[in-house]
């Protein structure tokens, strides 16, 4: 029987214990947060140095005297010749020289010597018959020809005195090869052979900065020549474990040549210079810079 008093019915009510659920409207949608919707701070990579950017000019003297052919270049020379003195028309010595003249001799003697030095010594000796008189008259004749135009000077010979006394600073040794200009440094207390080489500036050519560095170390005391506006070669030196945060080295090479002139040093950081050959300068420099070298220089 229940009671009609009602605030006994609350006295009551008070020991139960109230649920409440919240009931979302029909429009709303629950939507769960992924890990990929949360924003990750960005964080910031440490850039690499830039890198450290050198001009070098690796100058060259080209050779100055023909260099001796082989034994297999002076025979097939002399097969050329025996074809072509085969074949060729004979010349019209009498159109061109008067008959009896020195000039007329001069040019018979020469003319057997050239078939004998074709098709060997004895070419021709049996159809001719010149007597010693004869013989010695036409070459007293010819002799006096050549005083005459001043062809009995002595040539010069083809190896000069610096290659005797190892001359390396004259710029006429070794006159059938390339040779090559390279420089003794010493930079942070390390003595080292390189070519020129210097800094490029900012906003400051490449080309433009090779010339400039060759005349900083090697004196404006040359005539020189840069080839082309277009490096002929790349020298990346291998960085060291120790310092790995250094920035990277790039040295561009540039071809040049010297007409005149000769290094002037400026007794600094420049101790000492030379002309090289390829052969020569592979024994001065280091492994890493000659194997970054060796590609653009001449073997001969």
């Amino acid at each position: 029987m229940l009671s009609r008093n009602p605030l006994a019915s609350c006295r009551l009510s008070t020991n139960v214990s109230l649920h409440v659920f919240h009931r979302t409207l029909a429009t709303e949608t629950v939507t769960e947060l992924s890990s990929s919707s949360i924003p990750v701070p960005s964080i910031r990579t440490k850039r690499p140095p830039r890198a450290h950017i050198s001009a070098a000019v690796i100058l060259n003297r080209s050779p100055i005297v023909t260099r001796t052919p082989t034994l297999f270049e002076r025979a097939y020379y002399a097969y050329q010749a025996r074809i072509r003195r085969s074949l060729h028309n004979p010349f019209p010595f009498d159109f061109y020289f008067k008959q009896g003249s020195l000039l007329e001799t001069r040019f018979n003697m020469e003319e057997k010597k050239r078939e004998r030095r074709a098709f060997g010594p004895n070419f021709g000796r049996d159809d001719e018959f010149v007597s010693k008189e004869k013989a010695a008259a036409d070459k007293a004749a010819a002799d006096q020809l050549a005083l005459q135009e001043g062809e009995v000077e002595d040539f010069m010979p083809r190896v000069h005195t610096a290659d005797t006394i190892r001359d390396l600073h004259s710029l006429d040794r070794k006159g059938k090869r390339n040779i090559y200009l390279l420089l003794l440094t010493n930079a942070q207390g390390k003595v080292m052979w390189r070519f020129p080489q210097g800094d490029v500036e900012k906003g400051e050519l490449l080309h433009q900065a090779a010339q400039r560095d060759l005349h900083a170390e090697c004196g404006s005391f040359m005539d020189t020549w840069i080839v082309s506006r277009n490096p002929i070669g790349v020298y990346k030196p291998a960085p060291l474990e120790s310092l790995s945060e250094e920035a990277e080295k790039i040295t561009f090479f540039f071809k040049a040549h010297i007409m005149a002139g000769q290094v002037k040093l400026d007794g600094t950081s420049i101790k000492d210079f030379a002309w090289l050959t390829k052969q020569e300068i592979e024994a001065r420099v280091q492994k890493d810079y000659w194997d970054g070298v060796k590609d653009v220089l001449s073997d001969y």
